[in-house]
């Protein structure tokens, strides 16, 4: 089982408050209407515990999801960026930026995210998983940025039974970024993503 398949087979429920604010930016219009893409992560800014790949940074949300499975739906796709990084099989690694028209609409999106990975864990999962939450706390960055986590145990799964999660919001101005993580081997890189996560708002511009 690689890890795109894992996160589907773990993934939860959709989160409404997110999807609402999403949804709330407006709807996808003309070309003109793009701004020039913030910066976003290299490679070499990933934490080194793994060999990354990069695929190029694409417009759009992208269609990988951890927590809230298959979210968000149907939103915007103006100025909204993805870039995936993978591992040969044990990881997974997603930054995704959104710029809004005003500061006041990343604020929402960004809270209504942090509430969503916090929310994530009691939400319903698979038969035979039990989920943990961790909030591993805040990065002094820009508007601010946290990291939160989720480790899940899978009982029907012997090989593999084991998944953890890391999810970052950060938010530079109008324009917010997830950097998200995830693999079924080893012990989430806490430390490392936090690095991550602080160069990901750092660079937006």
């Amino acid at each position: 089982m690689g890890v795109r398949r894992g996160i589907r087979e773990g993934g939860v429920v959709v989160g409404a408050a997110v999807l609402a604010v999403v949804v709330a930016s407006g709807p996808a219009t003309s070309a003109d209407q793009w701004r020039p893409r913030p910066g976003t992560l290299y490679i070499s800014d990933l934490p080194t515990t793994e060999s990354w790949r990069a695929a190029p940074v694409s417009r759009g949300w992208g269609d990988e999801y951890d927590c809230p499975a298959g979210w968000p739906a149907g939103p915007a796709e103006v100025n909204v960026w993805h870039r995936d990084f993978t591992t040969a099989e044990t990881a997974f690694a997603q930054q995704k930026v959104v710029a809004f028209p005003t500061e006041a609409e990343a604020v929402a999106f960004a809270d209504a995210a942090r509430q969503d990975y916090v929310d994530c864990v009691n939400r319903p999962q698979p038969p035979g998983v039990t989920a943990t939450g961790y909030d591993h706390g805040v990065v002094d960055v820009e508007e601010g940025a946290t990291l939160q986590g989720m480790h899940t145990l899978n009982a029907n799964n012997p090989e593999r039974p084991d998944f953890n999660y890391l999810w970052g919001v950060g938010r530079d101005g109008d324009t917010v970024t997830l950097v998200l993580w995830s693999s079924y081997w080893g012990d989430p890189p806490v430390a490392a993503w936090k690095n991550t996560l602080r160069t990901a708002v750092n660079k937006l511009y």
